[in-house]
């Protein structure tokens, strides 16, 4: 698949994610000591969904198209922040709205045109926009800056490396060992199951602890050449959050499940605490 993310701005993956990860947020944010925030592959920032590579795709139709015009209340603090931002809002942006005065938010993107969009997106906003690999960012950026003791860690990369599951894998092992209390959230495509129970291996192989994944799909993953489903790896997960991402899924596929045989989602322990 071709990962400039404007291609798949709004789809049902991008959704899942958003939704998580701001859950995610607002669970850390119930105390008020500062949070770091740290999103190492972010993208431009915001896509026009009416123009270019998402027009042409027209994921998002199928995608944030359908929970706007049917809000399910699940789901309703994401979407009034979608429709705050304006456009369609990507992971930094959705992040950087939600930040208080004690928070931080660093934002990492090698590509160069990605880089100045999000720099243009965010600037001002007192957020740390770094042109640098998201995987040396997992070390480079951890631990927290400034005596903050609480971090909140999104890992989206591109999958378009056929190790990339391994180098995820490999990457949170590092993260974490930076920085062990962190909450760590990593996203991933689900076509067909093989890789997405390798890479759960894998999470295990590392010695990760307290790992938990929610995991969508709209049909039988069994088609590696098309993306079924979405997952979300979750290290130290917040209080609530199994039960939170049970609800979360359950309303985005009734709203964007077409009904196809194999449809569903799971929330599921992958290491104990």
């Amino acid at each position: 698949m071709n990962y400039r993310h404007a291609y798949h701005a709004g789809n049902f993956a991008d959704c899942m994610k958003h939704a998580a990860l701001l859950w995610l947020l607002g669970a850390l944010q119930r105390k008020p000591a500062g949070v770091f925030v740290l999103d190492t592959h972010a993208g431009a920032g915001r896509y026009d969904l009416s123009t270019g590579p998402a027009m042409r795709t027209a994921e998002w139709r199928t995608g944030i198209a359908r929970l706007l015009d049917d809000p399910p209340a699940a789901l309703a603090d994401y979407l009034s922040l979608v429709r705050r931002c304006g456009l369609y809002p990507g992971s930094p942006v959705l992040l950087a709205a939600l930040l208080r005065p004690q928070d931080r938010l660093a934002c990492c993107e090698l590509h160069p045109d990605e880089y100045r969009s999000l720099r243009a997106e965010l600037a001002g906003k007192g957020v740390a926009v770094h042109r640098r690999d998201g995987w040396e960012a997992l070390g480079a950026l951890l631990p927290p800056p400034g005596g903050l003791h609480r971090a909140l860690v999104l890992v989206d990369p591109p999958y378009e490396a056929e190790d990339e599951f391994s180098r995820l894998a490999a990457g949170l092992a590092r993260g974490q060992a930076r920085f062990p209390a962190g909450v760590f959230a990593a996203w991933y495509p689900i076509k067909h199951r093989a890789p997405v129970r390798a890479f759960h291996a894998a999470i295990r192989e590392a010695g990760l602890r307290d790992v938990v994944a929610a995991g969508l799909w709209l049909r039988e993953p069994l088609d590696a050449t098309r993306l079924n489903g979405s997952g979300l790896a979750v290290i130290n997960p917040p209080f609530g959050f199994e039960a939170a991402a049970g609800t979360l899924l359950a309303a985005l596929l009734a709203r964007l499940g077409a009904g196809e045989a194999g449809q569903g989602f799971a929330v599921e322990r992958i290491v104990d605490e």
